[in-house]
């Protein structure tokens, strides 16, 4: 599956130009955007900053045809085709609105990616590294992502929305909190996590990043989820002594009852036995594990498991690295509570007897750890509340974006209320 774009073009002044035609590019995702970057500056000579989505011809990702706004940062660098236009490159006309919204990114905005290269770009000179060349990776509601080269190699620039900004937190949180548990950690032990590690960071959402060799672990078998699981286990294991100082910190707190009262908050605005009705699903068993949530988590803590740092989405696509050693990256959903909900994230997608001995190895770890603590009833109690949380996760994505970028999610919170209630 690929993707059609038309990528509709400001100025240097954030005025409208017009449209280029359409053309593609091999990424089906809409976020993804550095393959758009690189055919307008092959085919037109052009350089561009992708804002944001505009419109689609279809409800949701992937693929179809997709409309996006960008601003031409820089002058024609190259050969281009013939000349109707200031720019020298064939435009067509377009309709766009240009109004403000308050809840609109400032990477979204014209100018804002401009902005946000030059601060990470004056972070890099402060560190002794000159920048050899951009590229904008990623922008949508979640995150704008860049790669910058540098003499010292390769950085990252991450921009953040407000409900995320206590990533940087995470990743530097200090590991050395003599928490009274000797755990062998991977990579650097001065970190709480074996994350990748802050250069930089502004606390309004922009950071700097060093890079993490290897590849995303997208695909991973069941002995390399669980090598991440064991290793993770280590990283829970350590912030159980840390979890008020990381809330503190400005992690989000989900630990007991808060959870329960942040899952009903987060889906009023949702209508949810109709979500979970239009899917085919029993509308009673999703109206029960919700008027039983308290007394359902009451359960899980009489399990006896600690409170700890969850990463919030442990997939292997999250994991970076090689056979030998891996990285847990974007930590932009972790929060504070029960550790069940990343085995349960790690193990979604394999079939029901290896995540049955990834469960069942994860447990033993924690009934070593913790005598007398019950982990498997934990995981089976919070089967159902899992998808349920991410249900309300979407919604909080949903209220916090712009409603040009609700096609990104709007499908996610009925989705995932039917898998809670299929439970």
């Amino acid at each position: 599956m690929s993707r059609t774009v038309t990528l509709v073009l400001l100025d240097a002044a954030g005025g409208p130009l017009g449209a280029l035609p359409p053309f593609g590019v091999p990424e089906p995702w809409w976020q993804e955007v550095h393959s758009i970057v690189d055919t307008v500056r092959r085919r037109y000579g052009l350089e561009v900053a992708v804002l944001r989505l505009l419109d689609a011809d279809r409800p949701a990702p992937p693929g179809g045809h997709v409309r996006y706004l960008a601003q031409v940062v820089d002058a024609p660098a190259g050969p281009l085709e013939p000349a109707v236009n200031a720019l020298g490159v064939p435009l067509e006309p377009a309709t766009v609105d240009l109004a403000p919204h308050p809840l609109r990114q400032p990477w979204a905005d014209a100018g804002g990616p401009a902005r946000s290269v030059a601060w990470a770009t004056g972070e890099l000179r402060r560190l002794g590294r000159r920048v050899t060349a951009v590229a904008q990776q990623r922008t949508w509601n979640l995150s704008a992502i860049w790669r910058l080269d540098t003499t010292q190699g390769p950085t990252w620039l991450k921009q953040l929305p407000p409900f995320s900004r206590h990533e940087p937190t995470v990743l530097a949180f200090p590991g050395d909190q003599g928490v009274g548990v000797d755990v062998d950690l991977p990579g650097d032990t001065n970190s709480l996590i074996n994350g990748p590690v802050v250069l930089a960071a502004d606390g309004e959402g922009r950071m700097l990043l060093a890079d993490v060799p290897g590849e995303d672990r997208y695909g991973a078998g069941e002995r390399e989820r669980a090598a991440v699981a064991a290793e993770h286990h280590s990283v829970q294991l350590r912030a159980c002594g840390v979890v008020d100082e990381l809330v503190a910190a400005g992690v989000p707190d989900l630990r007991g009852a808060r959870l329960a009262d942040w899952i009903r908050e987060g889906l009023a605005g949702h209508d949810v036995s109709a979500a979970v009705g239009r899917l085919g699903h029993d509308l009673s068993a999703a109206s029960a594990l919700l008027d039983g949530l308290d007394r359902r988590l009451r359960h899980v803590g009489d399990c006896g498991l600690p409170d700890t740092l969850v990463h919030g989405d442990l997939h292997p696509g999250n994991v970076r690295g090689d056979d030998r050693r891996r990285t847990v990256i974007d930590w932009a959903d972790s929060f504070a509570g029960h550790p069940a909900f990343d085995i349960l994230r790690l193990t979604e997608d394999v079939d029901a007897d290896a995540a049955a001995r990834l469960v069942d190895a994860w447990a033993r770890r924690w009934r070593t750890d913790v005598p007398g603590s019950d982990p498997r009833r934990a995981v089976d109690l919070l089967r159902p509340v899992a998808p349920l949380r991410l249900a309300a996760v979407y919604a909080m994505f949903l209220a916090a974006i712009e409603p040009g970028e609700h096609p990104y999610h709007v499908h996610d919170v009925p989705a995932a209320l039917a898998r809670a209630a299929a439970f």
